[in-house]
């Protein structure tokens, strides 16, 4: 059956609602990018505009001067990926085994790794900060980092669990039928084809650990470890007066990183889940 056309007014409404979802995304980034170039003149002005009449970078400058956000940017970098790696070779066996042998436990796993992501992190702080303390994992980035591949592992499950189902099982039988064993078959028939969700899985791991706030505020003590989220606090005065001009082109910088690493892994997630599916 042929599915029926859309009217030109109605993909123009497309376009529109498309276009006005995009403005609506990319407006909170577009006001921060003006704010971290206008001095403080125009900061304090009662008729903001969106183009500074008299941009500068010296807000750049003090944010570098006032806080380490190198340092907190390497501190945030090795925990997100860390963090992102450590989730996808934990969660990419196990979805698979997941949503190959589905049965009552698996079922029921599942529905436990969905309800897992409603519990708010303030349940969890206390008992969580008391384990860490045991293991003498306060304060350090590789308690951190556990933390965040526990709580990362749930999402990351169901979505390659997602992409496991999506692969024929039919591809694996006929290279089982072609002479190739378990593990060949999944090395060389499944995996490139769940590429795209291994990716998008670690991207999704990666940005979670790289903005995350709460964990971080509490489990690191010292400016040593501390990670970018915690570093932008400081940009507040003890009265809760922001620094305005600093605090954006901190964040402007801060938000830099899981932009590139998703324009680089932009056509890698978009592509197709079964191309090279097709045997030469």
């Amino acid at each position: 059956m042929t599915p029926p056309r859309i009217s030109r007014s109605g993909r123009a409404g497309q376009y529109v609602a498309l276009l006005c979802y995009l403005v609506f995304l990319a407006f909170p980034f577009l006001w921060l990018i003006s704010t971290a170039f206008k001095p403080p003149r125009e900061l304090g002005s009662l008729h903001p505009t969106w183009i500074p009449d008299d941009p500068t970078l010296d807000n750049f400058r003090q944010a570098f001067d006032e806080q380490p956000l190198l340092r907190a940017a390497g501190n945030s970098l090795i925990v997100a990926l860390s963090a992102a790696l450590i989730a996808v070779v934990i969660a990419t066996p196990m979805a698979y085994v997941m949503a190959r042998n589905r049965n009552k436990l698996s079922a029921a796993a599942t529905g436990w790794v969905v309800v897992s992501q409603a519990f708010p992190f303030v349940l969890v702080i206390i008992p969580l900060f008391l384990i860490l303390k045991n293991l003498h994992l306060i304060n350090t980035l590789s308690g951190l980092i556990m933390v965040y591949v526990v709580w990362s592992l749930p999402f990351a499950l169901w979505m390659l669990g997602g992409y496991v189902r999506a692969v024929p099982r039919e591809l694996e039988e006929a290279a089982s039928v072609d002479g190739a064993g378990r593990l060949r078959t999944l090395v060389s028939v499944t995996a490139p084809l769940l590429a795209p969700g291994i990716v998008a899985t670690a991207l999704f791991a990666f940005i979670t650990a790289w903005n995350e706030f709460f964990f971080a505020l509490v489990l690191l003590k010292t400016p040593q470890t501390q990670t970018l989220p915690v570093v932008l606090t400081h940009f507040l005065g003890a009265e809760g007066v922001a620094d305005l001009g600093p605090l954006a082109a901190a964040a402007f910088l801060a938000t830099i990183p899981s932009l590139v690493i998703f324009a680089i892994i932009q056509k890698r997630i978009t592509g197709g889940m079964l191309t090279g599916a097709v045997k030469s």
